[in-house]
């Protein structure tokens, strides 16, 4: 079991953290309903809408999952000068979050997912989206509103929430990660296959298998732990991350790390769940390991604690964050 004041007293710790948040910010849009019938024009059910509702999502919904956890998030991202860039901003300010690092583009329109539920059960997604990189003036703007985030708050650990939508490039990376280390700061990344070898140097990587085996070109069995330690391996030698943890889905989570100079591997089973929806499990995966390297946790309990909320999250339709006292209570219950 764990040691219950101590895991108590890191839970109470998230309270005092400061985590700044940077990537793809998007509007997930739902759109919920019933079906009843097979629509006469197509072999597709017919939707009768009965809720619409519009939710933070992408690097947004990392935020969300920061505040679940009693830390304070601060974003640091670009969106559309539009209709559902208001909304974006709108939805920032209904949470109580900082809006100052959210820039807004008249070269981009903002994210958004619209996500079609009938019966409890998601039937389509359609995205709105400009997924090139920024352009040099917004690119500037966005340093320039990291390195005023950074001058005027202290900044506990960064995460880096990658969605490929473009905020991200390989120069404005090395800048963030050469400012976070002057500053002291512990970097998180949950990237994606664009930038995935260009997180050099950085405290924890937090890829799924899939993204594993795109970003380095590889096939991986996921059945065989030889190849996915080889895997790890190979990446390490071009990124030289610390710690790496793969997320696995119903297969857990894998995490390799040094421990007073001797490498360490850990594979933790996930915990059985009613699943109902795995999206968002990767963002509350990284929240939550983020806060515990934050608050110097080792690295098997921060892998342990974010494998079982990323479970947690599963549970719910649609992207929600996770539930911090339910967390904990679960947390408690557990063989480390």
């Amino acid at each position: 079991m764990f040691d219950k004041e101590k895991i108590s007293k890191l839970f109470d710790s998230f309270n005092d953290l400061n985590v700044l948040i940077i990537g793809d910010v998007m509007v997930d849009s739902y759109l919920w309903g019933n079906v009843d019938r097979i629509s006469p024009e197509a072999p597709v059910p017919v939707v009768s809408i009965t809720k619409r509702e519009n939710r933070l999502g992408g690097a947004a919904n990392v935020a969300l999952n920061i505040k679940a956890m009693g830390a304070n998030p601060v974003l640091c991202s670009v969106v559309g000068n539009d209709a559902k860039g208001d909304e974006f901003i709108t939805l920032l300010e209904k949470q109580q979050m900082e809006t100052s690092g959210i820039l807004k583009s008249d070269k981009r329109i903002t994210t958004t997912k619209f996500r079609v539920i009938g019966n409890n059960m998601q039937l389509l997604r359609v995205d709105e989206e400009i997924d090139n990189n920024l352009n040099e003036n917004d690119r500037i703007k966005l340093f320039e509103t990291f390195l005023e985030i950074t001058g005027k708050k202290k900044i506990d650990v960064i995460i880096f929430q990658d969605y490929d939508k473009g905020i991200i490039d390989e120069e404005l990376i090395l800048k963030f990660v050469e400012k976070a280390g002057e500053l002291g700061v512990p970097v998180a990344v949950d990237p994606k296959r664009r930038n995935f070898l260009s997180y050099k140097g950085v405290t924890l990587f937090k890829p799924n298998l899939k993204e594993l085996s795109e970003g380095l070109k590889i096939e991986i069995d996921r059945k065989n732990t030889g190849e996915l330690k080889e895997a790890v391996s190979k990446l390490k030698s071009k990124i030289n991350a610390g710690i790496v943890m793969i997320t696995l889905s119903e297969d857990g989570i894998f995490v390799e790390y040094n421990d007073n100079g001797e490498k360490e591997i850990r594979l933790f089973p996930s915990y059985v769940r009613a699943i109902s929806d795995v999206s968002g499990a990767g963002d509350t995966v990284i929240s939550v390991a983020s806060l515990c390297l934050a608050a110097g946790s080792d690295p098997a309990t921060m892998a342990n604690i974010a494998n079982l909320a990323g479970g947690l999250v599963c549970e719910e339709v649609g992207v929600v964050p996770v539930d911090k006292e339910r967390l904990l209570r679960e947390t408690l219950k557990l063989e480390l």
